[in-house]
This record gives structure tokens, sequence and C-alpha cells, in this order.
């Protein structure tokens, strides 16, 4: 996300943000166009699972989604009474899990609601792990739907982490992954991908999902030989697109294991109901 975006974002979310005794609070119609939601319907219908979700959570209902009812103008100087429904932090969280995690909106109020401190610079930080984290979980479905296409394909779990390796000797210029972990400095009995920063994991995804898409499209490629043939060479041509962007994949500095900050962000978002307060009427 770019930092624009979330500067954009973080200024309309501190806008709308209520205080009620110290409790923070958002109206439900105000926090709908924040999350991307053009109608009403559609944003009730979250609100909805979010009550469910928070009941799931031995929460009171109640005590984080309270019905109002406010005046709003219609024009020509009167007013009427319109349904809304105050929101909690932590209510508000619930229902930015039922939206879409692609958009920026949605991407950015998970990590807004889970983070109790009101720092941009938190938060920021925050929605990159979050990225990396998303990043990490699709190449894990990539390469899981690779190995099944290369079983299909005669190759064994051997020969699957054979052509996995010669991918990734490719994608670091030469380098095995057994070198990439020494020069990172990564523990042999963990994976190379945890440590590798977000924009090397989706090239190692896009390269996986191309190999996979050509296995599917041509039944010529069988055996061991061809299928790693097929998956070097899209290693090399996304190494080359990423060189072209003066990227060199095994000069990026090793990141923090992804396998903390997953504990780290389910601790966090464990804790956002002990310590919300509750709404009063």
């Amino acid at each position: 996300m770019k930092p624009e975006t979330v500067l954009h974002l973080f200024k309309s979310f501190e806008e709308s943000a209520n205080q009620q005794e110290g409790v923070e609070y958002w109206f439900a119609r105000e926090l709908q166009p924040l999350l991307g939601y053009l109608r009403w319907e559609n944003f009730y219908k979250a609100i909805e699972k979010a009550k469910i979700a928070c009941q799931n959570a031995g929460q009171l209902i109640t005590d984080h989604f309270l019905d109002v009812k406010k005046m709003v103008d219609i024009g020509s100087g009167t007013q009427r009474d319109i349904e809304d429904i105050m929101l909690t932090r932590y209510a508000s969280y619930l229902i930015a899990q039922n939206g879409d995690p692609r958009k920026d909106e949605i991407a950015f109020a998970m990590s807004y609601f889970a983070i109790q401190t009101r720092k941009q610079e938190v938060i920021e930080k925050r929605i990159m792990e979050w990225e990396r984290l998303q990043a990490r979980e699709k190449l894990t479905a990539s390469q899981k739907e690779l190995s099944g296409l290369i079983y299909q394909r005669g190759v064994d779990e051997r020969g699957f982490g054979r052509i996995i390796s010669k991918g990734d000797q490719a994608l670091f210029g030469g380098k095995t992954t057994g070198d990439m972990k020494i020069r990172l400095d990564v523990p042999e009995n963990k994976p190379l991908a945890d440590f590798l920063p977000t924009i090397t994991i989706k090239a190692k995804d896009f390269a996986n999902e191309i190999t996979n898409f050509n296995l599917k499209k041509d039944d010529s490629i069988k055996g061991e030989e061809k299928i790693t043939d097929e998956h070097v060479k899209n290693n090399k041509d996304v190494r080359n697109l990423l060189v072209r962007k003066g990227i060199v994949p095994e000069n990026l500095p090793k990141e923090e294991d992804i396998k903390k900050i997953e504990r780290k962000m389910k601790s966090e978002d464990k804790n956002i109901p002990k310590e919300t307060k509750k709404l009063k009427k």
C-alpha cells in the first residue's frame, strides 16, 4: 500500500472517530464509505455477520453495537430520523474482517482497529507486516498447487524438492537455497521464504503461478526434467524483470521471521475485546 494512501485513510478514520466517556466509537453510516461499501444494505449484512462473530467470541453484542437514531438533512431545510449504530473499535474490527482484504480500505481498517495506539507510523508498519503475511500465505497455496500438478505428471516428493530448489537457484542468480540461508543467517530447519522480503515472496509466487498455468495448459510438460526446465525458465524471467527495475533478489536484506509476525498479530487481535471499553446508552 502506498504511503500517501495510508496517510489519506489514516486522516479519514481519525476524523470519523468519536468519544463517549473515554470510549472510542464510530457511527456505522460514517464508517460505511470508509470501508468501501456503496450500499447500506450490503454494509448492514457485514454488521450482522460481525455481531455473530462478537457473540461467538463470548462478548455481549450490546456492549459493542449500540442502535441509535439521529437526524439528517434531506433538503429544503427539513430533517428526518435514520437508524444508525454506534460501533466500538472491536465491533469495527469484526466488520472489517468481513470485507475483501485485497481492498486498501479493508486492509488498512483491519490494522487500524487492531492497533490500540493511534500513531500512523505504527499502523503503517503493521500493514506492511500484514501484506507480507498475505503474500507468504499465497506462496504456500501456489506451491501446494504446483506440488499436486507435478505429482500428476509422475514426479515424487523428492523430485518436487529438486524442482523447487532449481527454481530458487534461477531466481537468486545461481545462489542455491542453502547459499541464501547462509547469506541471510536463516536457521537450517526453517523455510527460507519465512525470512524473505515481500517483493521476493511475491516473485517466487509469480513464478509458481506461471508454471502452474503452463502445466495445466500443456499436457506435454511431463517428467522431472521438462518440468524443471519450465520452472527454471519462469524463475529466470521473473528475475530478469526484477533486475531491470534495479531489484536484485539475492542482495535484499533479511526480514523478521514471518512466524513471529503471525503470532504477534494473533496476540494483538485477541487482546482487542479485553482492551475495549463498553458503550453506554
